[in-house]
């Protein structure tokens, strides 16, 4: 069965059950703990974490305690970058002592400040040093450990086949791969094709990641990976219901969002505020704001949009927010 409606039904990872199979991608500065607890509320099967710098973790970094801490979710899932199979062994075992119950293994950040220090989708330059990080995570752990790659650094050397076996030998229980190489970066269109051959390589779920963002390329994905459940990252920007939408949709129904557009956006600005504190608070939210803003009131005012983008004050943040959604309702609106 391998059409769309498989991502309407559970996945199983030993004895924890996923409840579909259509999830959200952990995503840098966007994926935190407000943002997870929406799209979980909204039916994502899974959430992952933003990806937490295992070094940064162990030394008891205040950032890095945040982003590890359990939000309220079924299934908590922290994934931790590095270089150091000390530092990543000592991350995770903080992490699932925070509660995390899958440790996820990032080697698929492209961004220059994480492969230029070795880690990311780096470790695909290196795959014995890459086992050597899976190795010491695996065993300094008892909860399932995930890992998150690319197709390869380049074209040239497409090894995530390769390296998914390896991984899977060492212990690892899933793996997802983004359909794009390290030097495309998010370039160009995802190769959902190439994911097949992770596929084929390995018998732990695949999970396919790159450019998904409705039900059509959905079933698309599935059909031309070969994948046991897909991924959906920058698609979510200013709609943190879209995976939980997908796996209603694959269901054969359609959730709704039954809140006015400005209440919701509100709250998730609160939420933040909360998070952070209203300093550090205000900055995180500005981008959410303008996602916000950009997919349901295109139409702002740019005196409004530069009140929500620049004042401080969250009184006057909310007042223009609410001034900018105005009668929009959020079913319409989402």
């Amino acid at each position: 069965m391998n059409d769309v409606r498989r991502l309407a039904t559970p996945l199983h990872l030993g004895r924890i059950e996923i409840q579909n199979r259509v999830f959200l991608a952990p995503m840098s500065g966007v994926t935190d703990e407000p943002f997870r607890a929406r799209a979980v509320k909204h039916g994502a099967g899974l959430v992952v974490s933003e990806m937490v710098a295992s070094g940064e973790l162990a030394k008891g970094r205040r950032n890095s305690a945040l982003r590890i801490r359990r939000p309220d979710v079924p299934v908590h899932v922290v994934q931790l970058a590095g270089r150091e199979a000390g530092f990543m062994a000592e991350g995770a075992r903080i992490a699932a002592g925070e509660g995390a119950d899958i440790v996820d293994i990032n080697m698929g950040c492209p961004a220059k400040k994480v492969t230029g220090g070795y880690c990311g989708s780096a470790l695909m330059r290196d795959p014995d040093h890459a086992l050597s990080l899976i190795e010491a995570v695996v065993g300094a752990v008892s909860v399932p450990v995930t890992v998150k790659m690319r197709l390869g650094w380049d074209h040239d050397s497409l090894n995530a086949p390769e390296i998914a076996r390896r991984a899977e030998a060492a212990g690892v229980v899933m793996v997802t791969v983004h359909g794009r190489t390290r030097n495309q970066l998010y370039n160009g269109r995802a190769d959902w094709r190439a994911i097949r051959a992770v596929k084929e390589a390995v018998s732990v779920p695949v999970v396919a990641n790159g450019d998904a963002g409705t039900l059509a390329d959905a079933a698309c994905m599935l059909e031309q990976s070969g994948a046991d459940a897909i991924m959906i990252g920058r698609a979510h920007y200013g709609a943190p219901w879209l995976a939980g939408r997908i796996a209603a949709e694959a269901a054969g129904g359609r959730k709704a969002l039954e809140t006015d557009i400005s209440d919701y956006v509100i709250s998730h600005y609160e939420d933040m505020l909360t998070l952070y504190g209203s300093v550090q608070g205000v900055r995180h939210a500005r981008k959410h704001l303008g996602w916000y803003l950009d997919r349901h009131a295109p139409g702002t005012s740019l005196e409004l949009r530069r009140a929500v983008m620049t004042v401080v004050e969250p009184a006057t943040v909310i007042a223009a927010l609410r001034a900018a959604f105005a009668a929009r309702d959020m079913r319409s609106a989402a």
